[in-house]
């Protein structure tokens, strides 16, 4: 299967669209790019093996980890923004159909978005289970 790079634009705004908007809609300073794969730096950052994927990475700050909006910590601090990364091959390599790229695309987006707002994994997990 191939997937150009404008039709990975179009799946990840179709994701976006149909992720819950109070979501989306709360993210500040947030861009949302894709790459082929996780760069050199990435992989050694996150201590991936040569036979491990990685479909999406979060880089920033959570939004739990912040300082308080009247914090002197927070006034007049210019940040860079916060990046969401997905990872076109990777998801490539595990999907069968057109269908299931988009589906993974869009839980993988959810996944990172989910990180910027401060959740874990177990939380992620649990609210996709509906444990939560």
């Amino acid at each position: 299967m191939n997937i150009s790079d404008k039709e990975f634009d179009e799946i990840i705004s179709s994701a976006l669209d149909e992720l819950p908007q109070k979501f989306i809609q709360g993210l500040n300073n947030v861009v949302i790019t894709y790459e082929n794969e996780p760069s050199q730096e990435q992989r050694v950052q996150l201590q991936l093996r040569c036979n491990q994927s990685l479909f999406g990475l979060y880089e920033g700050i959570p939004l739990t980890k912040r300082p308080s909006s009247d914090s002197m910590l927070s006034s007049n601090v210019m940040r860079l923004p916060d990046k969401i990364t997905i990872f076109k091959n990777s998801i490539l390599r595990v999907s069968r159909t057109r269908e299931d790229f988009a589906k993974q695309v869009k839980h993988t987006l959810w996944h990172e978005i989910a990180h910027y707002y401060g959740l874990d994994h177990k939380r992620i997990h649990a609210i996709e289970r509906g444990e939560v």
